[in-house]
């Protein structure tokens, strides 16, 4: 591919020269498939490979209709996997316009092992959904896909209604609907009972931690650690990275396998055996997987009403295509799995106006390739632990790109700069005839200069005939630009370019004037790869007919023949970086020549003199602005001896200046900080500075009571003219209050809330998940600092709703920030210690945060992980009142930890003869009546039981805890709330009134009965001491019941309470509704009581009237009465 280039920037090139190469590369790969399905058994894969590869060369492609029909089929395929099952619902009604044909038998076939309960759902076009599954799975499901981001929530856990069979639902949207790929759990599997991303992070988290420890500076180290992480965490018999070159072929870049398997490290293949739509895809769906290239494909029958073609492009199950599958069939690679690694593109920035958002452009590096030589299936679980890792991969291939760019990008001017010294004197033959020459500004296997007529030529190059030759053709046709950047000449059409042979293959000449140039050359690309695959045992033939990765490595060779390695831009840009040197140097007049040397020499003095002034100026400024500064810093020489302390370190560590000079910097840091401020010094001494370092330093004076000063510093290498590092400056921040907030903040053992909620502006910004994921705090300097409120926020997927880069609350960067805010939340999930980060969100107001993130996790009364905290540090404030604080809030938690244990214990041993005593009664004869007291009773003390097995509260605020779901009746249920509360009426005086129906009474139902017990108790509790002595009480009941499919019945029972008197205060109804951060202990019970009824799918409203008030409960069960059969 050729590029002349006038005057444009190496950007702007490189993208139209990326488009190019993909519309032409997509019209290769089309002609192949369509040759595939033409040819079927016959097909010749190298043939067809040297016959397509010719069209990178055309100017257009050969048929618009075959390219179309191609991206048709790998969009619209209608073919699934068939170790799972898809259903495609309508956005709106959630009810099914399409389905695979295994849907029907995977998802309700009957089970006779499981009992069910009336007719068997049946799965066709126009199925509601929720009918084929069990009742918490119907409603698991509901919820999700009204979910906003649904794919966070991948995947969730779903049950059969007539088998019983575990599936995780894998749900993604299209346009207009809803894409579910169901896929079976198996039976060795620990089903995941929590969805989302959170939860399979942690499967990852060794490997994780492993690429985090490498340190930088070599790809191949990175990849070959990714590689055998990948290997052991998924079992595979080969695992590969694939990396794919600027001209789109691709290159086993590292690999393991198990024993006796042939080996394709160093392989190199065509750009059309990994096609560009399938890169595309990649680019969507980060991680593929194919169970069986064998097993027969599954059809996916679609509603004939439907006015679109669905795709299924973002589905785990789409089949792959027959061409692939009789490569993969082949090389006896019967499965695989596939994860893509993409980075950012160097050269391009996303064209956002938002100045406030440079997201950058993506691009697919290469390839994460497992295969199997068996079938293998990896669950949807480890499958997004693998995607996840692979994100974790990418930011450091970005980092080590960047690095070796830096490197490179170093050497290009250092080498630029020493060629200009030798022009300087002995221009211009000096960048040929000595050294550094012009070889060593770019990689390259020859050059040569064309100036004054003659040829001096370097390395392998054309001869001075050809290289005429080549000035002629440059003359005729590219006279027009600056130069020429190619790395085909014969694609680029120069008339000998075959008779060079693959010596001389790609080219970048540049004109210093209209008869004097420059020239690079490149062999060709073949010259450079080898392929430990390649060598053949004695008699051994290929068949180079079939798609096999011998065939592919010489048809890559076949193709890259006559083309060398891409021309890189920042090569182009080095190049051309000379380039105006040296026409700015060598014009034709050369009026540079002929200036007196003396002026010249006068001139540099004169300069001299004004830039020491100006020095002196900006040094008078510097200097007084790091002494009025009010942040700390100090400075110090080479042995370490300090130079430099401020006004406000001076004030912090109580030491004046005049004592500080002079003394050596480790004598006065704390002894469990020297090895940290010995290594971060020795760091600048060589000129790398560090940031964020923390470290403590002591107090002297009158500060020497309250204790060493932690600071979090940035390490600035001080130098001399000659880039020599003379001394070291570090910029601090105090961050003392804060440290001991959290470091005392995390060893609380009760009440977190004490903190969390202290409106106290002294609190440093905090916010926390529980162990699934769901944002579970959100304090209220979180509050001032994101202007989002707390009710904004709780309830949220901390990843994805709350800190996201696109829809989400508190947008990121980019995806970098996004990844590494999930690697952090993980560690410390899995009870790791996690370093802090540095962090930085988009408030509410569009404003960029940046901060230090610290997090620590979050442990129950017995120690186990129940979510984490995190905690930003600012711009710090003393926080020494926020200390009082804490240090109350944590004695106040361990007295009501040792009070409710207390209490739990004693209660149980009356309870114990309580329960002992009813059952000796049960076993005397007793009357119909006396036998309903004790039934009322037994149902008090099972209520009493569960009650003091709520030790996780949170569990039930949060909306987590499982419910029963036994059989009950209505009359049992109140009969035991009501029995609760009459000791207390009778006291009062108050009459309780039933004035339900005898028909509800007598409804039995299915849920948790004990649950609905313990609420209805509480709010006849409430009502009771909210009415007058001698006042009334009224119950009332309405039901309805709601058909769900043809064999569940929904029941919607609605309970009203009504008292006599004023009611309840709105201050106790604020802390029944969750708005009174101040709770009493009728405030918490209320709240408890209102959350079991949500638990319920209901909810509790209070209603006000003339002398009267009202709760009114109501909740959703299931109904247990069979439907009546047809007679």
């Amino acid at each position: 591919m050729s590029s002349s280039r006038p005057n444009q920037s190496s950007t702007t090139s490189g993208r139209s020269k990326q488009n190019s190469r993909i519309i032409q590369q997509t019209t290769v790969d089309a002609k192949l498939h369509a040759d595939f399905e033409e040819s079927g058994s016959s097909f010749d894969y190298s043939s067809s490979v040297r016959l397509t590869g010719s069209v990178i060369g055309d100017q257009q492609p050969r048929s618009d209709k075959v390219t179309t029909a191609y991206l048709h089929h790998i969009q619209k395929g209608k073919l699934i996997q068939p170790f799972g099952s898809l259903l495609a619902l309508d956005d709106k009604t959630f009810k099914v316009i399409a389905y695979s044909e295994n849907a029907p038998e995977m998802l309700t076939m009957v089970n006779h092992a499981v009992p069910s309960v009336g007719d068997h759902p049946v799965l066709g076009i126009g199925t509601d959904v929720r009918t084929i599954f069990t009742g918490p799975s119907a409603t698991a499901l509901y919820k999700a896909l009204g979910f906003g981001e649904v794919s966070l929530l991948n995947p969730i856990l779903v049950h059969c209604k007539t088998s019983g069979k575990p599936f995780y639902a894998i749900v993604h949207r299209v346009t207009g609907s809803l894409i579910i790929d169901f896929e079976p759990v198996k039976p060795y599997e620990v089903p995941m009972t929590a969805a989302g991303a959170l939860q399979s992070y942690k499967l990852a988290a060794k490997a994780i931690t492993r690429l985090h420890s490498l340190p930088s500076g070599s790809m191949e180290r990175l990849c070959d650690t990714m590689v055998q992480e990948v290997f052991e965490l998924t079992g595979y018999d080969r695992v590969m990275a694939y990396k794919f070159h600027d001209d789109d072929h691709g290159e086993v870049v590292s690999e393991t396998t198990k024993p006796g398997l042939e080996p394709y490290l160093g392989l190199h293949y065509p750009a059309t055996d990994i096609p560009q739509a399938a890169r595309f895809l990649f680019m969507k769906n980060k991680v593929r997987m194919i169970c069986d290239c064998r097993a027969k494909h599954v059809n996916v029958v679609q509603d004939d009403n439907l006015s679109f073609d669905l795709t299924l492009c973002g589905s785990t199950l789409r089949a792959p295509h027959s061409c692939h599958l009789q490569y993969m069939e082949n090389m006896n690679s019967i499965a695989s799995l596939v994860m893509a690694v993409v980075v950012n593109d160097m050269d391009e920035v996303g064209e956002s106006s938002d100045s406030t958002n440079p997201q950058k452009r993506k691009k697919l590096w290469g390839l994460v390739v497992c295969h199997n030589t068996s079938p293998r299936f990896v669950p949807f679980p480890l499958r997004y632990a693998c995607e996840f890792l692979a994100q974790v991969f990418a930011i450091h291939v970005n980092k080590e790109i960047e690095l070796e760019n830096q490197i490179v990008e170093k050497n290009i001017l250092r080498t630029q700069t020493l060629l200009c010294d030798l022009l300087m004197r002995d221009a211009p033959l000096g960048i040929v005839s000595q050294s550094p020459n012009m070889m060593d500004l770019v990689k390259c296997d020859g050059a040569a200069l064309l100036y004054k007529n003659k040829i001096y030529r370097m390395g392998v190059s054309p001869s001075d005939y050809q290289l005429k030759d080549i000035v002629s053709w440059l003359t005729e046709y590219h006279m027009d630009s600056t130069g020429l950047s190619t790395d085909s000449l014969y694609d680029a059409g120069f008339p000998g370019a075959l008779a060079l042979g693959d010596v001389v293959c790609g080219m970048a000449a540049v004109r210093i004037t209209s008869k004097d140039m420059l020239f690079w050359f490149r062999s060709h690309t073949a010259a450079e790869v080898r392929w430990g695959g390649a060598r053949h045992e004695h008699g051994e033939k290929d068949d180079g007919t079939k798609m096999h990765p011998r065939s592919s490595f010489k048809a890559f060779l076949e193709v890259v023949k006559t083309r060398s390695i891409p021309w890189k831009d920042f090569e182009m840009d080095a190049i051309h970086s000379l380039q105006l040197i040296l026409r700015n140097a060598f014009k034709e007049n050369v009026m540079a020549i002929d200036l007196n040397s003396n002026a010249i020499h006068t001139r540099l003095n004169d300069l001299k003199i004004e830039g020491m002034q100006e020095l002196e100026a900006v040094t008078s400024e510097m200097v007084r602005l790091i002494e009025t500064a009010t942040v700390p810093i100090l400075a110090v020489d080479v042995d370490g001896v300090v130079n430099g302390w401020n006004t406000k370190i001076a004030e912090l560590t109580g030491l004046p200046v005049n004592e500080a000079i002079g003394r050596q910097l480790l004598t006065l840091v704390e002894d469990s900080s020297v090895h940290t401020v010995k290594k971060m010094l020795d760091f600048a001494l060589q000129g790398k500075e560090e940031q964020n370092i923390q470290f403590e330093i002591k107090t002297h004076g009158s500060r020497r009571d309250s204790g060493p000063i932690s600071l979090i510093v940035n390490a600035c290498a001080s130098r001399d003219l000659g880039e020599n590092v003379v001394g070291v400056c570090f910029v601090a921040q105090d961050i003392t209050g804060q440290k001991t907030i959290m470091d005392k903040f995390t060893r609380i053992e009760g009440d977190y809330k004490a903190i969390i909620q202290n409106p106290s502006p002294l609190i440093p910004p905090i916010f926390g998940t529980d162990e699934f994921g769901w944002c579970s705090e959100w304090n209220q300097a979180m509050t001032e600092l994101s202007g989002l409120t707390r009710d904004e926020v709780i309830d949220k997927m901390l990843l994805g709703e709350v800190f996201g880069t696109h829809t989400a609350a508190c947008r990121l960067k980019n995806q970098e920030a996004f990844v590494n805010l999930g690697i952090v939340l993980n560690t410390a999930m899995t009870g790791q210690e996690s370093e802090k980060i540095s962090f930085g969100f988009f408030t509410r107001n569009g404003k960029y945060v940046e901060c230090l993130l610290c997090v620590s996790k979050k442990l129950d009364g017995e120690g186990a992980i129940t979510g984490v905290f995190c905690f930003l540090q600012l711009a710090s404030q003393e926080l020494q009142q926020a200390l009082h604080i804490q240090r109350l809030s944590e004695q106040t938690a361990v007295k009501r930890l040792k009070a409710l244990a207390y209490i739990r214990r004693q209660v149980m041993n009356p309870l114990s003869g309580i329960i002992f005593s009813r059952k000796m009664m049960e076993e005397t004869e007793l009357g119909e009546e006396q036998k309903q007291f004790m039934n009322v009773s037994a149902q008090c003390q099972r209520q009493l039981n569960k009650i003091l097995d709520d030790t996780d509260l949170d569990s039930i605020i949060d909306g987590y805890l499982d419910l029963e779901m036994v059989e009950f009746s209505i009359q049992e249920v109140l009969a035991a709330s009501v029995s609760q509360v009459m000791t207390r009426s009778n006291g009062k005086g108050i009459q309780i009134a039933n004035n339900i129906s005898e028909n509800i009474m007598s409804e039995t139902l299915y849920g948790d009965g004990l649950r609905l017990q313990q609420v209805l108790a509480d709010f006849l509790v409430i009502c009771i001491n909210f009415t007058p002595t001698g006042g009334h009480l009224g119950i009332t009941a309405n039901l309805t019941k709601d058909h769900l499919g043809q064999s569940i019945r929904l029941v919607n029972v609605e309970f009203r309470i009504t008292h006599a008197g004023g009611g309840v205060p709105e201050d106790l109804l604020s802390q029944m509704f969750g708005s009174n951060a101040e709770t009493s202990e009728e405030g918490i019970s209320l709240l408890i009581s209102r959350k079991l009824v949500k638990l319920m799918n209901g909810d509790v409203q209070y209603l006000r009237q003339a002398g009267l008030s009202t709760f009114i409960v109501s909740v959703e069960l299931a109904s247990a009465n069979k439907p009546p059969t047809a007679a």
